[in-house]
């Protein structure tokens, strides 16, 4: 119940099942195999074969990295199926999905540079690295989940001792647009199948293992992510072959300056109730079932009237450095983006307010100048 009694109707149900911040994507069903042709002796029997294996290989390719098994492919699982998975970083997110990596049975390393963040993932069946070249050592696979693109490569450097040629990276972390070609450089540098691979989602479809994954790489490492992928998303949205090109981190900063702005606006429309003393459910009244009501919407506003902006399903310092990454790569492409400037200096704001570790809902109170100010009643 918020403070005011104001019940919140609708919230996010519309997006039931869905991280509200992902985007939709549609794809193409296989092209199906036609049935082999009649005949009952030896040699129309091989030719059977043939066509059916033929056919599973022609469903591989349409279906490259996927997070499904195919239609009609029952195959039995391998050892190629269940990579060993080196999670860097396990702070909200990266903790989520390595959880999820275990839950789905595939052997995972962690390193934190905190270990105590890192700690609890042992009862999950994790083994806790005190280094990142520990955490590396014989992995199939490196996920970095850190915070910037800058510490990403500082961690790399800290592994690369033990990083073996021909392993598969997924670089999960929202580095924008900028060092992604430094990155890429290392990856060709020491061997690694480089994929930008940033996601879509916050805590909670993070802990579901529900999240978005975009993704940019070649052909050659995706059956080797798929079960990755598979385990950490509900769905992966191929956006090319090059991750060196960070088709994925530009995708990435587009949907986040959406969410970023969203979550922006939403502090200043209570903050603007609090001022002119209307109660916020009279909005929420005013634009129900209508096209300006959004469940993300009802969602932030919920954890500011309520006071649950802890634990934070995305934090205002996060915020703040996605925001900025944002306006620095719409500058670079000739582009001024005033919104996304001042939801920076909002969420820069909050954080000096004491917010900062809280959700990103907190930039509501960036909208007073003074301290310990409460939700609208």
């Amino acid at each position: 119940m918020a403070p005011s009694g104001v019940k919140l109707r609708h919230g996010s149900r519309r997006f039931a099942g869905a991280p509200a911040d992902s985007v939709p994507v549609t794809s193409a069903a296989p092209r199906r195999c036609g049935a082999a042709d009649g005949g009952d002796d030896r040699a129309d029997a091989v030719r059977r074969v043939g066509r059916t294996r033929a056919c599973v290989r022609r469903r591989r390719e349409e279906w490259p990295g996927t997070r499904r098994a195919q239609p009609d492919d029952d195959r039995e699982p391998s050892m190629s199926d269940k990579p060993t998975v080196s999670v860097l970083g396990t702070g909200i997110m990266g903790a989520a999905m390595a959880r999820n990596l275990c839950r789905a049975g595939l052997d995972v390393r962690v390193w934190n540079r905190t270990r105590e963040k890192a700690e609890p993932l042992a009862a999950d069946g994790a083994r806790v690295a005190a280094t990142p070249a520990e955490a590396v050592e014989g992995s199939d696979v490196v996920l970095t989940m850190l915070y910037d693109g800058r510490t990403v490569l500082d961690t790399l450097r800290e592994a690369s001792p033990a990083l073996r040629p021909g392993t598969v990276w997924a670089q999960c972390t929202t580095a924008g647009t900028e060092l992604v070609g430094d990155l890429a450089a290392f990856a060709h540098e020491h061997g690694l199948v480089f994929y930008d691979a940033p996601v879509l989602g916050t805590r909670q479809p993070a802990e579901a293992g529900q999240l978005t994954v975009l993704a940019a790489g070649p052909q050659e490492g995706r059956a080797t992510l798929a079960p990755v992928f598979d385990a950490v998303g509900a769905k992966t949205v191929w956006t090319g072959d090059d991750g060196s090109s960070g088709s994925a981190s530009r995708l990435k900063l587009v949907a986040n300056s959406w969410v970023l702005a969203a979550t922006a606006a939403t502090g200043e429309v209570l903050a603007l109730a609090r001022a002119l003393g209307v109660d916020p459910q009279g909005f929420f009244d005013l634009i129900e079932g209508g096209p300006l009501d959004m469940g993300y919407l009802r969602a932030k506003a919920a954890l500011v009237l309520d006071g649950k902006l802890s634990p934070a399903s995305f934090a205002v310092t996060t915020a703040e450095k996605d925001a900025r990454l944002i306006v620095q790569a719409a500058e670079r492409g000739g582009v001024r983006l005033d919104v996304a400037a001042a939801a920076a200096e909002r969420f820069a704001r909050a954080a000096a307010q004491g917010h900062a570790d809280e959700d990103m809902a907190a930039a509501y109170f960036a909208s007073f100048d003074e301290k310990g100010v409460q939700p609208p009643t």
